[in-house]
């Protein structure tokens, strides 16, 4: 049986120029990266800051960095 901790997630969304560009869920030890409108995960990384880099790179070319927000 799962326990509170292992299905709690914390999530974050990017907002670009053009509204919301993605979002970052935290689940254990992994944050996972989902692009706005995607019907898949971009990929799980290691750390937060990989993570941000990870969405922002996968942006329009020339997009400044989005905001996140946690949710």
């Amino acid at each position: 049986m799962m326990n509170a901790q292992t299905r709690s997630t914390a999530l974050w969304v990017a907002y670009g120029a053009g509204g919301v560009a993605g979002m970052i869920r935290h689940r254990g030890d992994e944050y996972i990266v989902t692009m706005a409108g995607a019907d898949a995960e971009l990929g799980a990384y290691p750390t937060m800051e990989i993570a941000k880099n990870a969405l922002h790179a996968h942006m329009a070319p020339g997009a400044d960095w989005p905001t996140f927000r946690e949710h």
